[in-house]
């Protein structure tokens, strides 16, 4: 039987897109989502190797319905590239939102054995589903932190979003609301702590859904000492105007990778 529903899961991987558009056809979309639920049911997790890209034939577990992307190694192509460009062998890399941890993957592909990987996801859930796709590529230079990154050392609200929505549960953040639906508790911490007990970074990619100008309010001391790299996703049109500013303004050289992503480089 669990071969027989691991077979549909990847059927399901490798034609939901393609067949995406008969979802929206009356009564023959609504047949095709019943079938799929009761062969594969939403929580259902596959084994899959990258195809292409720069993380080419690593293993990643993920959900037969949203995975092609992943599969493929095809998902933000222009962060992939600068990581590739930018990180060698014997560097340490911050991933801040490292969610499944496709970046994650490739860092500690790139930095390899004499480098050093740290992976902050505050979802306990996809922290252990990160925890196992490090396994499976037995990648012991990486280390996952089960917390949030924040402007200060202390507890705060975890919003975690319905798989429903985000089957990785891709779109937790920080929330001040307590009572929101899926918010959980979790330890925060600064990056200025962090790096007083651990190695510093060398490369640091942010994305965390919102919250980067916090995350770089903790950073007082770090960026100005270490003056790592920072890859930055910007969440809104005014943290990316406020960071750049900041970034520029300690001597760093920002570009824009995409319509979301900010590159900044120590000069």
């Amino acid at each position: 039987m669990a071969e027989a529903n691991n077979r549909f899961a990847n059927l399901l991987l490798r034609y939901a897109a393609p067949l995406y558009w008969l979802r929206r056809v009356p009564l023959v979309g609504n047949l095709l989502s019943w079938t799929s639920r009761k062969l594969v049911p939403r929580e259902s997790l596959i084994w899959v190797q990258i195809q292409s890209g720069p993380a080419k034939d690593l293993w990643m577990r993920v959900n037969p319905r949203t995975g092609q992307t992943v599969q493929n190694g095809t998902g933000e192509p222009e962060v992939q590239q600068a990581l590739a460009d930018h990180l060698t062998p014997g560097m340490t890399f911050y991933d801040l939102g490292a969610n499944i941890g496709f970046f994650s993957l490739l860092a500690a592909r790139l930095t390899g054995s004499h480098g050093g990987v740290f992976s902050f996801e505050a979802d306990p859930e996809i922290a252990a589903r990160l925890r196992e796709n490090l396994s499976r590529n037995h990648f012991a230079n990486a280390q996952v932190e089960q917390k949030a990154v924040w402007s200060e050392t202390k507890k705060v609200f975890f919003t975690r979003v319905d798989p429903s929505t985000s089957p990785d549960r891709g779109l937790g953040h920080v929330s001040a609301d307590s009572h929101a639906s899926g918010a959980i508790e979790v330890e925060a911490v600064t990056l200025d702590a962090f790096a007083a007990s651990h190695p510093a970074p060398d490369f640091l990619k942010c994305d965390v859904e919102g919250a980067e100008v916090a995350v770089f309010e903790g950073a007082a001391a770090l960026l100005p000492a270490r003056r790592p790299i920072l890859l930055v996703e910007m969440h809104s049109p005014e943290n990316h105007h406020f960071l750049v500013e900041r970034f520029t303004s300690l001597g760093y050289f920002c570009r824009n990778l995409d319509e979301t992503h900010v590159l900044a480089l120590p000069q």
